[in-house]
């Protein structure tokens, strides 16, 4: 199978300008390709591992990779999927975002000689003149066609700001910018990217005449990547410093069972054969396929090392083991607790349990919460100095475990 026919049949694609053309640039190798990295925490997530593991497929096929980080955009913000107005960052925290995407994007794609390049829009963005570019670009723009575009949409009632309604034709310039300066032919999104994408494709043609050569496909990159990239305790995380690798590979253990076959044909290398003989998996099978999802993915953002030791502690306290080792732990400090004692509420609290009280009240009340082992009887249950000195082991619901040490 080659490798357009082989993305078509993990279920990445989701839209396409030109089918056999793109098929024929991808099949030979000859696509040189972007996606757009938008800077907006320090670390990429969950919702961006799609977009790696795309890259690299393509790359292994002889394609180019072309990584944008978005140092120019970044100072807009991306509308499509919000309803409020995203917070302004500063230009020192932008750059420094972009330095740690592109250092935790090295695990998955290829930056040697010959390989993949990265670049920064802030470096042509952010030098355009304001009238040069109306008159430019503005004018192959259509305020009509941009109104009804998907990602302003769930904007307008709220209110769209003139700043993000920028958002489109900055994405299109990139596009525009890409192909003069490095021969960048196709490009790639999620799906609610498409709208400017199109945009991208379209400015090309009117300035460059209709033989100019742009491509674009989408993926059901951002709104099965948002999905799959959120946690009732927010976002999954590739950085170990904020997402450990024992919790990476709890989250996609406890991946819903609709969802593992899904997941395990999209992110990981296992030979497409060999999932769909998983296909037909029922019952405790599915834990089976959910535990070769967890280790394959955790070891491919954190190593096969962690991704071993985060199995064996996975398979410790599930088995109701004393294991603990590699369980995400919380340090309470002393002047948290009063007269020796704290409420486990308050703890809860600190290890990011839950996000408030009221939902802490209802997960005791309800039976949901365990301290080593033993339900917690009330919502007036407290925790010792000298319990938290040899390390107290908080079970929420069936999955979640936390530890807290003083």
């Amino acid at each position: 199978m080659e490798i357009y026919e082989e993305l078509v049949a993990r279920g990445l694609i989701a839209q396409v300008t030109d089918e056999e053309e793109i098929k024929k640039l991808i099949n030979e190798g000859k696509a040189t390709f972007y996606i757009g990295f938008d800077p907006t925490a320090d670390s990429l997530h969950v919702g961006h591992f799609m977009a790696l593991c795309l890259m690299k497929r393509l790359q292994m096929a002889g394609n180019k990779p072309v990584v944008l980080l978005g140092g120019g955009t970044g100072y807009i913000g991306d509308p499509s999927g919000r309803t409020d107005l995203r917070k302004m960052l500063t230009p020192e925290t932008i750059e420094h975002n972009c330095e740690c995407f592109k250092k935790q994007m090295e695990r998955f794609i290829d930056f040697g000689e010959g390989g993949a390049i990265a670049v920064n829009n802030a470096d042509w963005l952010l030098k355009l003149n304001y009238i040069e570019l109306l008159r430019e670009v503005g004018a192959c723009f259509s305020v009509n066609n941009m109104l009804r575009a998907e990602c302003y949409k769930q904007r307008m009632e709220k209110g769209l700001s003139f700043l993000e309604f920028n958002y489109m034709i900055m994405q299109s310039y990139d596009f525009y910018h890409l192909f003069k300066e490095y021969g960048c032919n196709m490009q790639f999104g999620g799906d609610d990217q498409w709208s400017n994408m199109l945009g991208g494709t379209e400015l090309i043609r009117k300035k460059l005449g209709k033989d100019a050569y742009a491509m674009t496909i989408t993926l059901l990159l951002n709104s099965e990547g948002k999905k799959m990239g959120k946690t009732a305790n927010g976002a999954v995380w590739l950085d170990a410093n904020k997402t450990t690798p024992f919790e990476f590979f709890q989250y996609w253990r406890n991946v819903g069972d609709n969802d593992v076959l899904k997941c395990i044909r999209m992110l990981t290398f296992l030979p497409l054969e060999q999932i769909d003989e998983m296909d037909q998996w029922e019952g405790a099978k599915l834990n089976e396929a959910k535990e070769i999802l967890a280790y394959e993915l955790t070891k491919m953002v954190h190593g096969e090392e962690e991704a071993k030791k985060a199995q064996t502690a996975s398979h410790a306290l599930f088995a109701g083991g004393s294991d603990d080792t590699d369980m995400p732990t919380t340090k309470l400090t002393l002047d948290l607790l009063k007269e020796g004692k704290i409420g486990i509420i308050e703890v809860m609290q600190a290890c990011g349990l839950v996000t408030s009280k009221n939902e802490a009240r209802r997960l005791i009340t309800q039976g949901g919460v365990l301290v080593n082992e033993e339900k917690v009887d009330g919502i007036d249950y407290v925790i010792t100095e000298d319990m938290l000195k040899e390390g107290v082991k908080i079970k929420k619901g069936k999955k979640t475990f936390h530890r807290a040490i003083l």
